[in-house]
């Protein structure tokens, strides 16, 4: 059984942004993108990079948790397989929020530079991200190779494949068994190099928007 696909996260980030009250240009400023980047992952023409997509949910003040989440997106924007997805969600609501979750009822977010999201679980009016993680060769967290930081505390556990972690000034290898812990507002950037995915577990908690 294949992961569930999640309804667009550009249309959920454009309710969010309509919810707020700000303008595309406003939400571009705030997270230093141009407008028309924003209008295409809006849009579906683009899917955010991780950085770009902490920056957005930060911007508008809502967790990465609520892109998963099963609220109706724009009329326009909704495809047949976000009706069937929200339609599975409605059908079974429970099962997305634990406490088992098997691997055909994960919910996936696919991103940009090679980088897809599966959520593990969620408890309601908890703080926290837990994902699977997926970085496919030569992806990575920041397609202009800057550095990204975001609220939270981060905990990261490499199942397989390599990846490079960028944290402040040093750069570190995570190979399989290696974990990694740290203020996620501490500049880092995590990459693929290898010719293999590079995948683990992630845990963001205490991003303190919701």
């Amino acid at each position: 059984m294949s992961p569930v696909a999640v309804p667009p996260v550009g249309a959920r980030i454009r309710r969010a942004r309509l919810e707020s009250g700000l303008s595309l240009r406003a939400l571009a400023r705030e997270v230093g993108v141009s407008a028309s980047l924003v209008s295409q992952i809006e849009t579906g023409k683009s899917q955010p990079s991780v950085s770009t997509l902490y920056a957005i949910t930060t911007a508008l003040g809502i967790s990465v948790e609520s892109l998963f989440e099963a609220r109706e997106p724009a009329a326009a924007t909704v495809t047949g397989a976000a009706l069937h997805a929200m339609a599975a969600f409605a059908a079974d609501p429970g099962r997305r929020i634990g406490p088992l979750v098997t691997p055909g009822e994960r919910e996936v977010l696919e991103l940009d530079s090679g980088v897809v999201w599966e959520r593990l679980g969620h408890v309601p009016g908890t703080d926290a991200d837990f994902l699977l993680v997926t970085y496919r060769p030569g992806g990575s967290s920041a397609t202009s190779g800057g550095l990204m930081r975001h609220p939270g505390t981060e905990y990261g556990y490499l199942t397989s494949g390599e990846l490079v972690l960028t944290l402040g000034f040093e750069e570190r290898v995570l190979r399989p068994g290696d974990a990694v812990c740290f203020e996620s507002t501490t500049p880092h950037r995590y990459r693929n190099d290898g010719a293999e995915p590079a995948v683990g577990v992630w845990f963001v908690a205490g991003r303190g928007v919701q």
